[in-house]
């Protein structure tokens, strides 16, 4: 397994939309690696394939306390969605800012498993909120695009003073 890097924003990487996966024992390694560099991170509870420059529709989760019970997401799609949350969020591309975001309360979202069997999320826990923060990912999306271009620019300009 090997730790890959995270793009960070203004990465335009970042931006490119994922493909499906067409053949799910062919990224077994990769999903490895996924893992392993979202446990390698002190806060990371999801990472998204684009996260760390791949196109594939993959992504990893965690929630658990002891971050030993992984979820794999392969090809999510949310079919449904209703309600409204508001929430604090971070992200590992975005280091070091968080920012209150709405999304939806509940979704139901239909992806493949690391098996390349179907699976049924429908949740209106936490849960629902990380995987819509991810999906968003797959589609080239950030969570600060869910804010105001003035919030967008302070973001942007925290993660260049951690390179500095």
């Amino acid at each position: 397994m090997a730790v890959l890097d995270i793009l960070r924003i203004p990465d335009e990487r970042l931006k490119r939309q994922a493909q499906p996966v067409e053949d799910v024992a062919a990224i077994q390694g990769f999903i490895d690696d996924m893992l392993e560099t979202m446990y390698q991170t002190s806060d990371g509870i999801g990472l998204a394939a684009t996260q760390v420059g791949s196109t594939h529709a993959v992504i990893v989760i965690d929630l658990s306390e002891e971050r030993n019970s992984p979820t794999v997401v392969i090809n999510p799609q949310i079919v449904e969605q209703d309600g409204e949350y508001e929430g604090e969020e971070g992200c590992l591309s975005v280091p070091g800012y968080y920012a209150k975001v709405k999304r939806y309360s509940r979704v139901k979202v239909v992806s493949l498993d690391r098996e390349g069997n179907e699976q049924i999320f429908d949740t209106d826990e936490f849960l629902a909120i990380v995987l819509q923060h991810e999906i968003d990912h797959l589609k080239g999306k950030i969570f600060i695009e869910h804010l105001s271009s003035m919030k967008q620019q302070m973001a942007l300009k925290k993660v260049r003073k951690l390179k500095d």
